[in-house]
């Protein structure tokens, strides 16, 4: 019967439902007042005549307040303990406008203090709070496992909730036990915080313990996952609260950050999986606005390979930066489509007059006359070249096609941007330009080389002002390990990991592109710049914290009954143990403490130039061996890992000394 009637209750419309809590409300109005007068005299009240105009009122004064300050717009199942300030100011203005009309007959009767008590209007409000609040609070609870089972949620019977422990009794906590009590699919059974203040206390009826307990409250509940509601806390203290985590085979979900939050983007009851950048406990610097508005307010800015992972991170801070004009230069259609949406939904909802034109030019960085028009056309004042091949392995195989795009496309855009007069070139390098083993790594470092090269002839150095700002790895990158891991993890194994000795640095895309608008606006040209990546992180460490925060064991010899295999599938074509920033020791500060400047050798135009020749007619006649000879001769410390893994050139090589099969 309760289920029908919750049921029916759910189905009606937003206008029937609001009408049937008027109806509600009117008894309510006249059973409080006939309560007030019953408790008064201390026998159940017979109304005369000044009492049932009395009663013939309340409802008339009731609704409107009620309607006016927005009772029935609240919707039930969902109300919260903070909605009670909102029911007490609209039960206070009624009790105050009955209290009013109520005492009318003491002013014009005197009879009407001996047949009237003054307690009746005090006794009326403090009724109708406990009639409408409780009301209310009781039909939450009766509602919500209803409307959770008709819209597809958990059958407690067949589907029961994961039981789940809070860490953080602070406001998002609270907020957060509040939603998931009326969910589908968490449960929390308590909350943990290192307040010893709060120890013992109780929450909307959860208990608060130290974090002493956990081990005692995973036992005792079941426990399946933790989740971290401290969205204020700093990076540094969410990777150390990660740590202490790791060892309990519990999932660790967090809640969003506040300016996430703040920015509407989403709400404060979102999980998700920890986010690499808590495990890596680093917070960004705050970026110096002067460095950042140097090479964009105002100008003409473009970025090629607008749609890549930096490319596309770039374009977003660059907006926000208010430019003339954005011109995002991307070959992938698809990727310069989607980027092009993005921006033009944020610009739509700025005001008119600080909306930056965006151009989305399908075209590629090898294409000269292209490049050239564009930059002239759009009169561009900055250009960050981003656009570059960049996966080790793929490039290690076709390393011809990184010739043209990351030697040569470096080559055509500089020469496009000093024929253009663009003030500043600004390229996006690797730290596996340092002493590389692979040739995406050397191909970096040869369009490094051009561009300090170009700087050194005065005539381009006052044309154009070239930086290079090389970093290591980026989080959520194509390519990157973490989403292969996740993915992996999902999957239930295994894991791969190259090597168990292999190390990375890592940095956020967001805080890669700032410091790279920051390190391009330093330097008056031909200036290395080295983004401090933090601590070195051994990627074998990294999977394992990831395997044991998804609330898993690791499958080993030690563990038979883990649940995922950690694989080691040996180091690709190319791939090196550890990377490195620099390549010499000579290193100054900025006024960045983390951009760096690097000091490197740098190869005079005129020898350049015969080596950037026979590097093209090596790639037009498809000559990996003499590529690599180039290479070899051109970069310094290149030692490659491999031999040459081009594949067209391998199967031409298999094909030449296989045996005629005919």
């Amino acid at each position: 019967m309760k289920s029908r009637l919750a049921s029916w209750f759910i189905g009606q419309s937003r206008p029937r439902k609001a009408l049937i809590l008027i109806g509600a409300d009117i008894v309510f109005a006249v059973l409080a007042l006939w309560s007030a007068f019953s408790l008064r005299w201390g026998v159940l009240f017979v109304p005369r005549s000044i009492e049932w105009a009395l009663l013939a009122v309340t409802p008339v004064l009731a609704v409107p307040i009620f309607i006016r300050l927005g009772l029935y717009r609240a919707i039930i199942r969902y109300i919260e303990i903070k909605a009670l300030w909102t029911i007490m100011k609209a039960v206070t203005l009624y009790a105050c406008a009955f209290a009013l009309i109520y005492f009318l007959p003491f002013i014009f009767y005197e009879s009407g203090i001996r047949n009237l008590p003054r307690t009746v209007p005090f006794l009326n409000w403090l009724i109708m709070m406990l009639l409408v609040g409780g009301s209310r609070f009781f039909a939450r609870w009766w509602l919500g496992d209803t409307y959770i089972r008709l819209s597809g949620g958990h059958n407690p019977a067949t589907h029961p909730k994961k039981k789940v422990l809070i860490y953080g009794a602070g406001s998002g906590g609270v907020q957060l036990a509040s939603a998931l009590a009326l969910g589908r699919e968490f449960q929390p059974v308590a909350f943990i915080d290192d307040d010893p203040a709060l120890n013992k206390h109780k929450i909307n009826g959860l208990r608060i313990y130290p974090f002493s307990s956990l081990s005692y409250l995973i036992d005792r509940y079941e426990v399946a996952s933790v989740l971290l509601a401290i969205p204020s806390a700093k990076r540094a203290r969410k990777s150390e609260l990660i740590r202490q985590l790791e060892p309990y085979a519990v999932q660790v979900l967090s809640m969003p950050n506040l300016s996430e939050i703040a920015g509407g983007k989403i709400t404060f009851d979102t999980l998700r999986e920890v986010e690499i950048e808590d495990l890596l406990g680093r917070d960004p610097v705050a970026p110096d606005p002067a460095l950042l508005h140097a090479n964009i307010a105002g100008k003409a800015v473009m970025v090629t390979g607008a749609g890549g992972s930096i490319g596309s991170e770039l374009c977003r801070q660059i907006v926000a930066l208010k430019p003339s004009a954005l011109v995002l230069f991307e070959l992938s259609e698809y990727a310069l489509y989607a980027i092009e949406q993005e921006l033009q939904l944020w610009a739509s909802r700025l005001p008119s007059a600080e909306k930056p034109a965006i151009y989305a030019i399908l075209g590629s960085v090898t294409d000269a006359p292209r490049l050239r028009k564009v930059c002239e056309t759009f009169k561009v004042q900055t250009i960050y070249h981003a656009a570059a091949y960049k996966h080790v392995p793929i490039v290690e195989h076709n390393p011809v096609a990184a010739i043209r795009n990351n030697v040569f496309g470096t080559l055509r855009t500089a020469e496009a941007a000093i024929q253009a007069g663009v003030e500043t070139f600004v390229l996006i390098s690797t730290d596996k330009a340092v002493r590389p083993t692979n040739t995406m790594g050397a191909t970096k470092r040869f369009a490094e080389l051009i561009l300090q090269a170009f700087s050194a002839i005065p005539e381009n150095r006052r044309r154009t002002r070239f930086t290079m700002v090389r970093f290591g790895n980026v989080l959520g990158s194509s390519g990157s390990v973490v989403p292969l891991f996740r993915e992996q993890i999902k999957r239930g194994g295994p894991v791969t990991v190259t090597d168990p000795n292999i190390i990375r640095y890592f940095m956020t895309i967001p805080e890669a592109a700032q410091l790279v608008i920051q390190a391009g606006a330093m330097g008056s040209g031909g200036d290395v710049f080295v983004l401090d990546m933090g601590d070195p992180v051994r990627i074998l460490d990294l999977a394992k914290r990831m395997i044991h925060l998804s609330g898993l064991e690791i499958h080993d010899q030690d563990h038979p009954d883990g649940e995922i295999e950690i694989r080691f599938t040996g180091l690709r074509p190319g791939e090196k143990l550890y990377e490195e920033l620099l390549i010499g020791d000579h290193v100054s500060e900025t006024s960045h403490p983390r951009i760096m400047r690097a000091e490197e050798h740098v190869i005079p135009w005129h020898d350049l130039s015969l080596l950037i020749e026979r590097l093209d007619q090596a790639a037009q006649l498809d000559d990996p061996e003499q590529i690599r000879e180039l290479l070899l001769g051109a970069v310094s410390g290149f030692a490659p890992q491999c031999g040459i893994e081009d594949l067209l050139w391998k199967q031409a090589q298999s094909e030449i000394v296989a045996p005629d099969s005919v």
